[in-house]
């Protein structure tokens, strides 16, 4: 019975993005990404009415981050973007980036959203994985976009997805 308690996994609850995230967001962003957007580049964007997103904070355990995950999107004129995904290296294969996505595909098409596109390097497997699963299809190509710490440079996917 402790074995079980103490092997239990951790629940989640999938919550809007407010302003008081942005330094959690901007640390997990750190984390996950080789150059890492700052608190004030989430405060900025977050101060646009177009821009939204989600947040998944861990609801049961003795540690709790103040952000297990996040996505943040923004949408004009029918279309919406992701802007940025990221979720702890803690807890891969969670289904929070599932969980996460659904939550603002959601939202993209309540505020007027037909399609969601979004960029993402062409080496992330897992990335690349969840967004086919996801409905997304590749619509283009950006060679040498992203650069690594070493210099080295990867092409981004452009990806689409209808909402409808």
């Amino acid at each position: 019975m402790l074995d079980a308690y103490l092997n239990r996994k951790p629940e989640f609850e999938i919550l809007p993005i407010s302003a008081q995230d942005c330094v959690s967001m901007s640390a997990l962003h750190g984390e996950r990404f080789a150059k890492g957007w700052g608190d004030g580049e989430f405060h900025s964007l977050l101060s646009q009415k177009n821009v939204f997103g989600y947040a998944a904070r861990q609801t049961k355990g003795f540690f709790k981050p103040p952000l297990s995950g996040f996505v943040l999107a923004r949408e004009a004129a029918g279309e919406a973007e992701i802007l940025t995904i990221a979720v702890s290296s803690k807890l891969p294969r969670s289904g929070l980036g599932w969980r996460l996505m659904q939550a603002v595909m959601r939202e993209a098409g309540t505020r007027g959203g037909t399609s969601l596109f979004l960029e993402v390097d062409d080496g992330n497997q897992a990335a690349l994985g969840l967004y086919r699963k996801l409905g997304f299809e590749k619509v283009g190509e950006r060679p040498s976009y992203y650069v690594a710490p070493d210099g080295s440079r990867s092409t981004a996917l452009v990806m689409r997805r209808d909402l409808r």
